[in-house]
């Protein structure tokens, strides 16, 4: 009698999610995510599992400072607290995201409007087809460019018409423009998550202040990238504040010094939001008791040489739903 093939199950695997960050222990939201690992065209009913994984988002280096494509679970190797863990997930490079623009639309960054508009266009024309992409205009107040009754985009025009629709007035609430920008891109069910910010990083208008949103970026598992405008005589305080956004939730900021500069720093933005990998492990600690977990990664490419690792650096172990998070899925 012949035997029946096997047949691969669809398996939901409900994730939990703590927030990573690097600059302090603060308190974390545990969220509870969920991923289809199936192949595609298949009609079983999934299995339910559920499986308990600290979830990090990670852009790799070369030793000259090219993204390190093409890796795969034995490249990397993670530890929490110094004990070592396994990668159980792997997704890797150029998975759709979600991104959010974030422009600087004040009365400052009158002189320096076309390089603004430049750079944004420039990162939305680079979006994948798949991206969730929506666009933050903001000066004392922030406002969602394809407005209230539409989230997201993938139209490259669509997005376009958004961006040149918008005069430079006003102060500057940045911290605003990104606390609205975290809130928005968690309605998003894409696993990848970035916030693209350009501005001179002059904030005059906030409510809150840097040290406030610092704790929001830690806690929202959001890669912040930041391209700086600034002039001659903008304070050294605002070129700080842009780069501690962007270290505390393990992106990148950058100073272009020319047009040119701009949209060589818009291509890398892009392609580090392109080549991000998502790495997931279940902890040899199960235990939720709101400590602080040290996590490392480490790499090293194919041919054994080793490779830089941007990443968040803990999370704190707290129960699912401690604190009211919103689940992500």
């Amino acid at each position: 009698m012949p035997t029946r093939p096997c047949r691969r199950a669809r398996i939901a695997v409900r994730i939990w999610a703590p927030c990573l960050f690097s600059i302090a222990v603060l308190p974390a939201a545990a969220q509870p995510r969920e991923i289809n690992l199936r192949n595609a065209g298949e009609a079983d009913p999934p299995i339910q599992v559920d499986v308990r994984l600290v979830v990090l988002h990670a852009t790799v280096r070369d030793p000259h400072g090219a993204l390190a494509l093409g890796l795969d679970e034995k490249n990397f190797r993670v530890t929490e607290n110094g004990e070592p863990q396994i990668v159980r997930v792997l997704a890797p490079e150029d998975t759709p995201a979600a991104i959010g623009l974030v422009v600087d639309n004040s009365g400052s960054m009158r002189g320096r409007r076309q390089e603004a508009l430049a750079a944004a266009l420039t990162l939305a024309r680079a979006s994948n087809p798949a991206d969730d992409v929506f666009i933050v205009n903001f000066n004392e107040r922030p406002a969602f460019a394809l407005g209230d009754t539409k989230l997201f985009s993938a139209s490259i025009p669509e997005m376009e018409r958004a961006l040149l629709d918008s005069h430079p007035e006003g102060r500057t609430a940045l911290y605003e423009a990104i606390a609205a920008a975290l809130a928005q891109v968690r309605r998003s069910g894409k696993e990848q998550r970035a916030l693209v910010v350009i501005s001179d990083g002059a904030d005059n208008a906030s409510r809150r202040n840097l040290r406030q949103i610092l704790l929001e970026v830690a806690q929202a598992d959001v890669a912040i990238y930041a391209s700086g405008l600034y002039g001659e005589d903008d304070s050294p305080a605002f070129r700080g504040a842009l780069h501690k956004l962007a270290q505390a939730s393990g992106g990148e900021a950058f100073v272009p010094d020319s047009s040119a500069g701009i949209l060589r720093a818009c291509d890398h933005i892009a392609r580090a939001i392109r080549t991000q990998y998502t790495l997931a492990y279940s902890p040899t600690n199960p235990r939720l008791d709101g400590t602080y977990r040290a996590v490392k990664v480490t790499t090293s490419g194919h041919s054994g040489k080793r490779l830089t690792v941007r990443t968040r650096a803990g999370y704190v172990a707290s129960p699912e739903g401690s604190n009211g998070a919103e689940a992500r899925r």
